[in-house]
């Protein structure tokens, strides 16, 4: 899937909308694939200073995802060129 597909498919998430979103998960020099499934409680691009040594009038933002597991258990995903989202 390509990631313009997985942002016109953020753009039109509602609370409540069950998804599936494939992501690669990074620690130190590890790496792994992982599928998260839940229930949409919230959607935002947030603004964030990750990036260093920018102009201080860049804006770089992120978009994030609040979901409910069916554990009840909530969790943030933030979305990169690399994740596949859809909704089930």
């Amino acid at each position: 899937m390509a990631y313009e597909d997985t942002l016109k498919v953020f753009e039109n998430l509602q609370e409540g909308d069950r998804i599936e979103l494939k992501h690669e998960v990074k620690v130190g020099m590890r790496k792994w694939y992982t599928t998260t499934v839940g229930e949409v409680v919230q959607c935002e691009r947030r603004r964030h200073g990750l990036h260093h040594r920018r102009n201080s009038d860049d804006k770089v933002y992120s978009d994030v995802i609040l979901l409910r597991r069916d554990s009840g258990e909530l969790t943030t995903v933030t979305l990169d060129e690399f994740s596949e989202l859809r909704k089930i």
